[in-house]
């Protein structure tokens, strides 16, 4: 199983981080929407180091799919068509009151989205017309002078962004991967995500997990990692459109209550209700092999590689890469 971590630094600093990271052995960059841009950092690492990149996610309902798609060619030219482009719907508060777009439904909004995405780049990678005419977006306008050529790459992959049934199920029939939300656990990933998922359209379908990891040597790494856990785990409880991971587990009435100390700022008080049932449940936890060991257990028969998080603390490097060594060892014993 390959390793992918998130190359968190801005862009000004992203290129030599990306290079530690791939130095320390990862097989993997991805970037998410959060307080810089998305795809610059992605942008920045392409020159300096040879690697799979990602977004994870870029948040699409603010964006027109024209944008998405020359983001996307561009990237898989500077990567040498290793790039991978990640979407995701983002929660209706955001949409309106972060980024000032429109919310509709997000599954049938993803899911012209991705379908908008992918006719731009066949358009441009076999030189047919563009003619796509949804119900939010339509692009049917494509002079040659905007037309970048076959990417010598071919297109990028579109992969979506799912937790829900129904937005997982969009993946499967349209996407060319899923990108399973890191808030989750092995029951509700079991349970619901892959019957959800049911058999996915495309016979290249990828699926691919992610994990929040807590991970250290001593007592005392473990402690620090566990707090930066616990408190990425007590934002995600927060939020309801992840109760469900909650509720499969018999946590459904720790949501509202999160929730409600989230509107007052009480992080303190937050991360008190996560208990250690609850950060080893949704949550990986333990040595880098122990960690290893238990993505593999948890996904190693639906994937052959994974995104960790290492939230609110500094995972040491020789750690990062001792985890991707042992995730590749224990592919190879399977």
């Amino acid at each position: 199983m390959l390793l992918d971590v998130q190359l968190d630094a801005r862009p000004d600093r992203a290129a030599a981080r990306a290079q530690e990271l791939v130095g320390a052995g990862v097989a993997g960059l991805f970037t998410f929407e959060g307080p810089h841009d998305v795809f610059l950092p992605l942008a920045a690492a392409a020159g300096v180091v040879r690697t799979d990149l990602m977004t994870n996610v870029a948040i699409a309902m603010p964006r027109s799919p024209m944008h998405l798609a020359h983001t996307a060619w561009d990237l898989q030219l500077m990567s040498g068509g290793r790039f991978r482009l990640g979407l995701g719907s983002q929660v209706k508060p955001h949409v309106e009151n972060r980024y000032g777009a429109t919310w509709s439904p997000p599954a049938a909004r993803m899911r012209e989205i991705v379908l908008a995405v992918k006719a731009i780049l066949t358009s441009w990678q076999d030189g047919t017309r563009l003619d796509f005419r949804g119900e939010h977006t339509r692009h049917t306008l494509m002079p040659p002078t905007f037309v970048p050529g076959p990417n010598p790459h071919g297109p990028p992959p579109v992969l979506l962004g799912a937790l829900g049934p129904l937005m997982t199920r969009t993946a499967g029939e349209v996407a060319d991967g899923l990108l399973v939300m890191p808030f989750h656990s092995h029951r509700h990933f079991r349970e619901r995500t892959l019957p959800a998922l049911g058999t996915p359209a495309s016979p290249t379908f990828r699926v691919h997990p992610q994990a929040i990891v807590a991970m250290g040597r001593t007592p005392e790494e473990l402690h620090a990692a566990s707090l930066g856990v616990r408190g990425l785990l007590a934002f995600y409880g927060s939020t309801p459109a992840y109760r469900p991971v909650l509720e499969v587990e018999g946590w459904a009435d720790v949501q509202p209550e999160l929730n409600r100390l989230s509107k007052t700022g009480d992080v303190a008080s937050m991360m008190e209700l996560v208990t250690d049932d609850m950060l080893h449940t949704l949550a990986v936890v333990g040595s880098p092999e122990q960690c290893a060991a238990e993505i593999s257990r948890r996904f190693g028969d639906v994937a052959d590689r994974v995104c960790a998080y290492f939230p609110g603390y500094d995972a040491p490097l020789d750690q990062v890469g001792a985890l991707a060594t042992a995730l590749a060892a224990v592919g190879q014993g399977r």
